[in-house]
């Protein structure tokens, strides 16, 4: 199976249609008039349809099991053609557009099955996806400027040539990834006034985003935080939230990250923490919803 553990779970929706044509008048005619040998049609397979909802992932080997918030199947007549709309819901980390297709394809064959006694020329003549909604994929933001993004590496021992940098280029890879072009590269010491220093020369040259690694953590050298905080002009609590409670379901120890963000006049400011995987996992956690940021102080969004 596909490995989804990297995903957020977020609310996702499909919309499925299944139609199944019949050869005469006469088998519309005595579904209407509730003549069907085998029973009510439209309940039988709306009752074979939720229970294949609910059971796709043991039937289709790489769909993964998931909780169902919601399912519903609806069935319409147009002239020889029987019309299935289903629609599913759930809150998870992958979509349920296979979940949506299966149970229309079993409605549809459970109407087949219960009409082909008094109709020999049915057809099912499309299963299809009419709409999915969800995931990271639907809350893509196409910006119409370039954001000019810097990453900024607090490290003494990066800074001294002591040791590699990481977790810089890891962040890079991931904006680059999201749609931020040619991020530049800054390592600076664990010093207030430095981390200090270079970001408000960033802030002054109107750089968009700055995200900033290492330091936020509870050593005594950590003051990447305490470096920052001075200079917001605006807090945006929620954005290290999500990235905390993202990296809390994986490990242990992001409860003691003090990474913080928000705004310093126009530029906003994300503090990361030092090592690959929890920068890895926060920029996971927040990419790509918070370009909508940019949007917003853009005037292509009123933020609703």
């Amino acid at each position: 199976m596909v490995d989804i553990t990297k995903k957020q779970e977020s609310l996702r929706q499909a919309i499925a249609c299944a139609i199944l044509k019949v050869s005469k008048q006469n088998t519309i005619d005595t579904i209407k008039r509730g003549e069907v040998p085998k029973g009510d049609i439209f309940e039988f397979s709306r009752a074979a349809g939720l229970l294949a909802i609910k059971k796709t992932s043991d039937v289709i080997p790489d769909c993964h099991p998931l909780p169902i918030e919601f399912a519903s199947i609806t069935s319409q007549i147009e002239e020889l053609e029987i019309k299935i709309m289903v629609e599913v819901k759930t809150i998870y980390k992958t979509g349920v557009e296979v979940e949506a297709m299966y149970g229309a394809s079993v409605a549809a064959i459970t109407m087949y099955d219960m009409l082909k006694p008094i109709d020999e020329g049915l057809e099912i003549t499309s299963v299809k996806l009419l709409k999915k909604w969800g995931g990271k994929s639907s809350y893509v933001d196409l910006l119409k400027n370039e954001i000019s993004a810097t990453v900024i590496v607090c490290s003494d021992s990066r800074h001294a040539g002591k040791k590699e940098d990481k977790s810089g280029r890891a962040i890079i890879k991931k904006l680059i990834e999201n749609g931020i072009g040619s991020p530049k590269l800054i390592i600076v010491p664990d010093e207030l006034g430095e981390i200090q220093k270079a970001v408000t020369k960033l802030v002054q040259e109107d750089m968009d985003l700055i995200m900033i690694t290492g330091g936020t953590g509870l050593s005594e050298r950590d003051i990447t935080p305490e470096a920052i905080k001075p200079l917001l002009t605006r807090e945006i609590p929620g954005i290290m939230e999500v990235a905390r409670f993202y990296g809390q379901q994986r490990t242990p120890y992001s409860m003691l990250s003090r990474g913080l963000a928000g705004m310093i006049n126009k530029t906003l400011v994300i503090t990361l923490p030092g090592s690959v995987n929890g920068a890895e996992e926060s920029m996971d956690a927040i990419f790509p919803a918070v370009k909508h940021i940019f949007k917003v102080q853009s005037g292509q969004s009123h933020g609703n």
